[in-house]
Formats: C-alpha cells, sequence, structure tokens
C-alpha cells in the first residue's frame, strides 16, 4: 500500500476552487515502472512522486509523460512537506534543476526559470466575458492560455489554459503557464484562472527567473494498493 495526499493547489482566498496534486511523500512505495501507470490512473493534472523528502528530490507526471518542471506541483509539494516535517523547505529538486521556495503568510512560492516549463501559446482576448466564452481550446493551439485583463493598473488576469499535449485538455491552474506570462510583462500579476483558482506570479531579482505562488488546501489522504 502507498499513502497518497490529494491537495488543492492555488485555491482562492476563501480556500475554495485549485487545482487537484495527488502527491506520494514516499515515493518509494512507487516502483519507477508503475510511477506512468498510476498517475493516468488517477488522472489529475500532474502526480507527484518524492524519491527523497530531505533533498526534497521529485519527479512528475501528467496522466501521459513526465516533466522535468511543473508549477502547481511544486508549489503543493514545497507546502506538504512543510506540513510533514515541520519545517520549511529551502529548495525543490524536479529534473529540471534545483528550485527555490518560500513562504508569505498563507503563501507558498517557487521560483524557476519559466523555460524549464511546457511551451505555451499566449492570446489576449479583448476582454474577461471573452474568454469565459470559450468553449473549448482554440484552433490551431495545443498548450494555450487565453487571457484578458480584468484590471490592467492592478494587475488582475482573467485566463483559461488548455495543455492538450500533456493529455490535460483544460487545466484548472498552471502555475508554469503563469511563470511564463509574468515573464512577457514584467511586473506583478494576479491570475483568475478556471473555475476558482488564483495564482500570484512576479519577476525576482535574479535574472532569468519568475516566481509563482499561492494558497494550498490538504483535500484527503487515502492508502492505495499499486
Amino acid at each position: 500500500m502507498a499513502q497518497l495526499h490529494v491537495l488543492r493547489v492555488f485555491c482562492a482566498e476563501d480556500n475554495s476552487g485549485g487545482n487537484q496534486l495527488g502527491v506520494f511523500a514516499d515515493g518509494g512505495e512507487v516502483s519507477p515502472e508503475r510511477r506512468q501507470e498510476v498517475a493516468a490512473e488517477l488522472g489529475f493534472a500532474e502526480t507527484v512522486f518524492l524519491d527523497d523528502r530531505e533533498r526534497a528530490e521529485m519527479r512528475i507526471f501528467t496522466p501521459e509523460i513526465e516533466l522535468p518542471l511543473a508549477g502547481h506541483p511544486l508549489v503543493g509539494t514545497a507546502w506538504l512537506l512543510r506540513e510533514l516535517g515541520g519545517k520549511e523547505p529551502a529548495v525543490l529538486r524536479p529534473p529540471a534543476g534545483e528550485v527555490p521556495v518560500k513562504f508569505e503568510d498563507e503563501l507558498c512560492f517557487v521560483a524557476a526559470r519559466p523555460e524549464w516549463g511546457p511551451e505555451f501559446d499566449f492570446v489576449e482576448a479583448d476582454s474577461p466575458a471573452e474568454v469565459e466564452a470559450m468553449t473549448g481550446v482554440p484552433e490551431g493551439h495545443d498548450n494555450v492560455v487565453v487571457w484578458a485583463w480584468l484590471n490592467r493598473d492592478e494587475g488582475w488576469i482573467r485566463a483559461r489554459v488548455w495543455v492538450t499535449q500533456l493529455g490535460v485538455g483544460e487545466d484548472e491552474a498552471t502555475g508554469s503557464a503563469a511563470l511564463r506570462l509574468v515573464a512577457q510583462l514584467g511586473h506583478p500579476i494576479e491570475i483568475r484562472q478556471g473555475k476558482g483558482s488564483l495564482l500570484y506570479a512576479r519577476p525576482t531579482e535574479r535574472e532569468g527567473y519568475a516566481e509563482v505562488g499561492g494558497r494550498v488546501v490538504l483535500e484527503e489522504q487515502r492508502e492505495l494498493a499499486v
């Protein structure tokens, strides 16, 4: 049996919404050969396997492929490590490289190079209503962010994201896309994505890096036969 923690990452201010994430805090309970299959069976946008909790070495799987980096798995895993170990991790180690972590009140942030994550097309809509009216992935796009300003002066954005190349479809909250968008815009933003998720993204003083963060909630723990 393996213990799975199910989190919701990038929740709204009232802890509603967020993108589900599965984390096996003892990744060794699931053999490397079974991990892709387990991720597909669970059906979350991403599932994390922690291979070394002390060093925060982790692997990330979508239902179809393994990723070197993804935003909501990093934020969720950092938060869970603090909850399980009683101390805040300073860095995570996904396959892409070392990812600094910091906590600000109820928010957890990670910093990474945007190009470490998946590539996205960005389509700016004329209004939030146009984003809301989308009925599916725009024609001619695979991984795509459709977004519009809610308030340009405040940096508030409405977005929806499709990640069809990774077997996800429409994603509820996408940290890697937020990293790329804030790198393009060059100033802090708040993204309201999906049905009720909230992401905070901002440039960093470290050249070539950006930060993304948000709130995390533990939804459930369960035992799985793997």
